[in-house]
């Protein structure tokens, strides 16, 4: 193994690659048949030829730039953090161009071993799971070529590859997700400008259009396919496995929220864990224990009666004319059994407009007169913030505690325009690593970071990409 001691001046990696070849025809590792030869390698070996790509991925002085700029800002320790973004950059690049590799190779022995998976994980070192992952990523770059050289030239991420799949799977037959995938690889463009999270989204717009039988036939087949197991691992722990379909799901869901908010509203079990996400999985595991061991939690409600948000943004149009209406679901539910379901919860409407509340129901400022939000606010700030509110954090607003911006021991109000939804590692930032959060009148929101760097956002948005 070629070992580079950063502490000295090593030979260039393109040096390295290209002192020992036989030609100085141009070299490309985009996976094309422009394959350079080496000493003691007659020809280009044939699983090498991409096929997928159409088109010259990237070319090896691109792929070799990005190793050395990883490899110099790795090891600069004085490196700022510009240096380190666009090495960070460089970095998911290559991920992208060695996926595209990956996915090559795995269609290659596709078609000469009969079960590749085994095979894949064998000579990766990675589980069943992860190599069934890798085939079906291969398979859908087979049928997407121009995603396929989007991946290859590294303007999209695995990840836009894996959320096509997964979109796949959620179509009932082949005619649908031949007509999806058509779909998709003319969605290039839009996929190279948007987060995973944001194509995801525009993923399942696409899927919503294409369905024929509005979601009735599939509803019916998740009904069926609802199971649940349960059994006792290496540490004597009880294991629970379980699959709802969407209708059910929506409202287990509200009433295990609503019990673990009622239940640790003020203060939480010693046997937490200090992890943000691990002691969310606790606290909802105990909350789920109380629901079935003690029938119900005090306070909670009537069981089986979810609440349902109707947020209409007037400053999004649904193309119609009219504004946009999110019921805040996170799965796909068909629209005659969605209405229905609104005479089984109890549903509030809130209207807003560029990140301001033009109507909710309920008292929204309780000044000093509480510390704790009211459900009328909780449901205020579910309307404009889907997730934690710091920009790029996925976290869902129902696993977010609602932050004061002037701290309540500072003189802080309990009124709408001082809470913000907060994930529980963001909301440790603030109060121990000194971030500054600041609101405008639109909820535009400026953070300032210790180090002086200040990052200002828009008002929040529902609109998916």
């Amino acid at each position: 193994m070629h070992r580079i001691d950063c502490g000295c001046e090593p030979e260039p990696l393109l040096a390295l690659i290209t002192r020992g070849r036989a030609s100085s025809a141009p070299l490309s590792l985009g996976l094309t048949p422009r394959i350079p030869v080496f000493e003691g390698v007659n020809r280009c070996p044939s699983w090498l030829l991409h096929p997928h790509a159409h088109d010259v991925g990237m070319q090896i002085g691109a792929i070799v730039e990005r190793a050395e700029q990883v490899l110099a800002v790795r090891a600069n320790t004085a490196a700022g953090p510009a240096s380190i973004e666009s090495a960070l950059r460089a970095s998911s690049q290559l991920r992208s161009w060695l996926a595209s590799c990956e996915a090559a190779l795995t269609a290659r022995l596709a078609s000469q071993v009969s079960f590749p998976e085994k095979t894949i994980a064998d000579c990766t070192r990675s589980t069943q799971h992860e190599a069934t992952k890798s085939k079906e990523r291969s398979d859908t770059l087979n049928k997407t070529p121009s995603l396929a050289n989007a991946l290859d030239n590294a303007a999209v991420t695995p990840g836009h590859i894996d959320a096509v799949t997964k979109a796949t799977k959620s179509l009932d037959d082949d005619d649908q997700r031949t007509e999806l995938l058509e779909r998709v690889d003319g969605m290039v463009d839009i996929a190279a400008t948007a987060t995973v999270e944001e194509f995801r989204r525009r993923l399942a717009l696409e899927v919503k259009h294409i369905q024929r039988d509005d979601g009735i036939g599939r509803l019916e087949r998740q009904r069926r396919a609802t199971r649940l197991r349960s059994w006792v691992d290496s540490d004597g722990m009880w294991r629970f496995d379980a699959r709802f379909d969407p209708v059910t799901g929506v409202a287990l869901a509200a009433r295990l929220d609503t019990a673990m908010q009622t239940m640790f509203a003020e203060t939480t079990p010693d046997t937490c864990p200090t992890d943000p996400i691990n002691k969310q999985h606790h606290l909802r595991a105990l909350a789920l224990a109380r629901l079935l061991s003690e029938g119900g939690v005090t306070g909670v409600g009537r069981p089986g009666r979810p609440e349902y948000i109707v947020v209409i943004d007037s400053s999004q149009p649904n193309g119609a004319g009219g504004p946009t209406v999110d019921w805040g679901i996170p799965v796909e539910i068909p629209g005659r059994v969605l209405a229905g379901m609104c005479g089984t919860g109890d549903t509030h409407a809130v209207i807003i407009r560029n990140g301001v509340i033009i109507h909710a129901p309920g008292q929204l400022d309780l000044g000093r007169s509480t510390r704790l939000a009211n459900p009328a606010q909780r449901r205020a700030l579910r309307a404009l913030y889907t997730s934690c509110a710091i920009p790029g954090c996925n976290v869902r607003y129902d696993r977010c505690k609602l932050h004061h911006l002037i701290w309540w021991r500072n003189g802080g109000r309990t009124d709408l325009a001082n809470l913000l939804p907060l994930c529980t590692h963001h909301h440790t930032d603030i109060h121990h690593n000194q971030w500054k959060l600041e609101l405008g009148a639109n909820r535009q929101l400026t953070i300032r970071y210790p180090d002086g760097t200040i990052h200002n956002t828009g008002p929040p948005n529902r609109q998916a990409a």
